[in-house]
């Protein structure tokens, strides 16, 4: 009886410390998953209007890495927040170091819904954050990046 306690007891510290540390980083992880499945279904539309076929094993298993590598980067965020962030009186430093890896994402997003509409329009929010006004630009076909 005495071991089962040990085991119960050693368990709600250990997941009550884990509670604590997901607690703030909540909204990161809904931004994320709600991300993925944008970029998935976007993703999927584009590839429909570009002809290619759609393997449902393969778009599993590409977004079940994003979700993993966003996990990855949201620690990493959450680590360098507890690491500089605290101590130099920065607390927004997670968000920051987010903000570029779902920049990303979110490029990605806006990339694959125009492509599916068949617009050659190409958005850069990295240009936005910069106060530039052109961030969108239509995409020329010899230098599109895109296309294989």
């Amino acid at each position: 009886m005495n071991e089962r306690n040990l085991i119960n007891g050693s368990l709600v510290s250990y997941l009550s410390w884990a509670a604590d540390f997901i607690s703030p980083i909540r909204w990161f992880l809904l931004a994320a998953f709600a991300l993925v499945l944008a970029d998935l279904k976007f993703g999927i539309e584009a590839a429909r209007h570009r002809g290619e076929t759609i393997r449902k094993s393969r778009a599993i298993r590409r977004s079940a890495n994003k979700i993993i590598d966003y996990l990855c980067w949201i620690l990493v965020a959450t680590s360098f927040g507890e690491a500089f962030g605290t101590p130099f009186g920065i607390p927004i430093l997670p968000a920051l170091v987010l903000l570029v890896v779902y920049g990303c994402e979110i490029n990605s997003c806006f990339n694959n819904y125009f492509e599916a509409r068949g617009s050659k329009l190409r958005i850069n929010i990295f240009k936005w954050l910069k106060n530039k006004s052109d961030i969108m630009v239509p995409s020329d076909d010899e230098n599109d990046t895109t296309k294989t």
